[in-house]
């Protein structure tokens, strides 16, 4: 049977046509034929890398922030975050636990959240900002507290 013809091929074709259609059945050795394969694989990453990106510094046409799921850390869940099908961080209103105030957790607070900090991607923002200080501060005050009873006894104990 002979070969089907590509169809791009005409009857009158034009001369890149012809090496192109020849050049597709020449010989290659395995060293070329992985040569090729590669820079195949490196144009298909950059385009799709290029198709990930956004214009305006990553931002979607909708508003959002882009999500980038090789950053994300792993969570070994069968499911999917809202976010991660959407492909895009938008803002969330959301109210503090503590004190009831009324906040916004940013697209930029979650894709640093999600991605640079590896936070668990099924966690979202329950306290203001001043109230994860004021939590923090309470954590440190009492860490110290702790840490120096523990070197009083020492202390004392070795006495």
């Amino acid at each position: 049977f002979p070969t089907p013809l590509p169809k791009t091929f005409s009857p009158h074709p034009s001369d890149a046509t012809v090496k192109d259609f020849i050049g597709s059945f020449i010989m290659k050795s395995g060293k070329q034929r992985r040569a090729e394969l590669q820079l195949k694989k490196a144009a298909k990453r950059a385009k799709k890398e290029k198709e990930a990106r956004t214009p305006e510094g990553g931002f979607s046409a909708i508003g959002g922030l882009v999500v980038d799921r090789t950053r994300l850390a792993p969570d070994g869940s069968y499911g999917c975050p809202e976010f991660v099908q959407r492909g895009f961080y938008v803002d969330v209103p959301f109210e503090c636990q503590n004190c009831g105030v009324s906040q916004v957790w940013t697209a930029a607070q979650q894709k640093w959240w999600y991605e640079e900090a590896q936070g668990n991607v099924w966690t979202i923002a329950k306290l203001c900002r001043p109230c994860r200080q004021h939590a923090r501060q309470v954590r440190e005050t009492a860490r110290r507290i702790h840490l120096e009873g523990i070197a009083r006894r020492q202390a004392g104990g070795n006495a």
